[in-house]
């Protein structure tokens, strides 16, 4: 929803813990409380790398919480730092909670006037960025006055300068689709493609943005039409971020009307690939994209006259 249908055009990986305190992801608390155990234990980093099999730079993104550890390792970091038996059945109830983690628009919008940075740094940390949306043009690609009926579309609404500032970030967000070192990838369904949050004029303008950022070398836009038999009936849309390292970098996010979910289990993250490949198999693109763009265009512009 934020990244296409609602008004913030992404969502942030931090949590809350819903009573105006401190908030942090089950991801970060895992992070936070790793290390403290290591701390106590009097163990240096290095140290503790030897002694479960594991490189040191991997213990850094682990207490850092840009990595969730595997069940294994945590039990492994357990055992090499003596934890008392509660501690690790914390430990284990709070690795399985960090692998899937759900929040809610509400609490994060109480916390900042958009979410259009978060997302931004989000994209930034992965090397390849993959979007399904079947409901709107994806907020990457959206034009700016596209972008402003989206926003207005939110519930609860936004004030007016909140607005003024989602778009604009939204929009600042989009120059990382000319840095040829980065990689982003669309599929975007004709319902989408047809969806008209304001005028016809607004749409064909939009439909000229998509083909125009499909021209990009470092930019795919595969575009799934009406009449393709389907392979598969996701639910909803969804973001696979593909980390620089390693596949442990590699998760999905998934919008819907109040929630925002990470999945992170590689298991889970495998669903969707699947249903990427084969979505991506029933679409268009390149030159038959933009002579569907404009074969769409047309058909608009004249039912609008």
């Amino acid at each position: 929803m934020f990244n296409c249908v609602t008004a913030t055009g992404g969502a942030v990986r931090d949590g809350s813990s819903g009573d105006g305190g401190v908030h942090l992801t089950k991801r970060q608390r895992l992070a936070t409380e790793l290390r403290r155990l290591r701390d106590l234990a009097g163990i240096s980093g290095r140290d503790l790398a030897h002694r479960i099999g594991m490189s040191q730079s991997k213990i850094s993104r682990i207490e850092s919480g840009t990595v969730i550890p595997t069940m294994p390792e945590v039990t492994a970091w357990a055992d090499a730092v003596e934890s008392s038996t509660q501690t690790r059945e914390w430990l284990v109830d709070l690795t399985e909670s960090a692998f899937t983690e759900i929040h809610t628009w509400r609490t994060a919008l109480q916390r900042q006037p958009h979410l259009q940075d978060d997302i931004r740094e989000q994209e930034d940390q992965a090397k390849l960025v993959r979007v399904f949306q079947p409901t709107l043009v994806p907020g990457l690609l959206q034009t700016a006055e596209y972008a402003r009926r989206v926003f207005l579309l939110f519930d609860p609404p936004y004030s007016e300068g909140d607005l003024a500032m989602a778009v604009a970030a939204r929009l600042q967000r989009q120059l990382a689709l000319y840095q040829e070192n980065r990689r982003f990838e669309f599929l975007v369904t004709e319902a989408a493609l047809r969806c008209r949050p304001g005028p016809a004029k607004l749409l064909l303008a939009q439909l000229d943005r998509v083909s125009s950022l499909s021209t990009l070398e470092n930019v795919s836009i595969g575009l799934i039409p009406h009449n393709r038999e389907a392979v598969v009936c996701p639910a909803h849309g969804f973001t696979v971020y593909i980390g620089d390292e390693s596949a442990e970098d590699t998760f999905v996010q998934v919008e819907t009307t109040h929630v925002r979910l990470n999945a992170n289990a590689a298991e889970d993250v495998a669903i969707y690939e699947r249903q990427w490949n084969l979505l991506s198999g029933t679409a268009i693109y390149q030159d038959e994209a933009r002579e569907f763009l404009a074969a769409l265009r047309a058909e608009i512009g004249g039912s609008a006259r």
